[in-house]
């Protein structure tokens, strides 16, 4: 019975499996963002989020311990220098995981991992939901209590608001020629 054996072999000695975890984590280190297996995935999230933790006290210690995984210079000046600026403030949750389909030749499940800060599609993205979410929540506090009463009165008050765009336009075009 394997009860209480929650790491994945992946199929590889231990020596192997350490050798590739440490070298996915320095390209992910690298470039921020790599395409995997999923369960490779899985598996170096649970290898590469203690290292970043670890980058956000940068002594003396921490790079020796670092590289002690990592075994590459550069993925170590990278991750003190670039990733650990970023993630300072965040306390935990440093990779995501996003399923991109299955392989064609043997069917294994493939995901693209990268460093959530470093993705600027996704920052963008959720700056924009926040400010949608505010307007709305403040729209229906206002139109929940008073629905009934003022839906005559917005038509009413939707035509003179149509008829005043259309004067000023007109005002501004006789400026315009003068």
């Amino acid at each position: 019975m394997r009860h209480g054996k929650k790491v994945n072999h992946l199929g590889r000695t231990s020596a192997h499996r350490k050798a590739m975890l440490s070298n996915m984590a320095s390209s992910l280190i690298l470039h921020k963002r790599i395409n995997t297996t999923l369960a490779k995935a899985k598996a170096l999230r649970g290898y590469v989020e203690p290292l970043i933790t670890r980058s956000k006290e940068d002594s003396t210690h921490s790079r020796r311990m670092v590289f002690s995984y990592l075994q590459n210079k550069e993925a170590v000046v990278a991750l003190f220098r670039e990733v650990s600026v970023k993630v300072a403030n965040r306390p935990g949750g440093y990779t995501r995981i996003l399923k991109t389909g299955n392989r064609l030749g043997d069917n294994a499940e493939m995901c693209m991992m990268e460093l959530v800060d470093f993705n600027e599609n996704m920052l963008a993205s959720k700056e924009a939901p926040k400010a949608k979410t505010t307007r709305r929540s403040r729209g229906t506090k206002e139109k929940a209590p008073v629905a009934k009463q003022e839906k005559p009165v917005a038509k009413a008050e939707a035509a003179p608001e149509a008829e005043n765009v259309s004067e000023e336009p007109a005002a501004e075009n006789t400026e315009n020629k003068e």
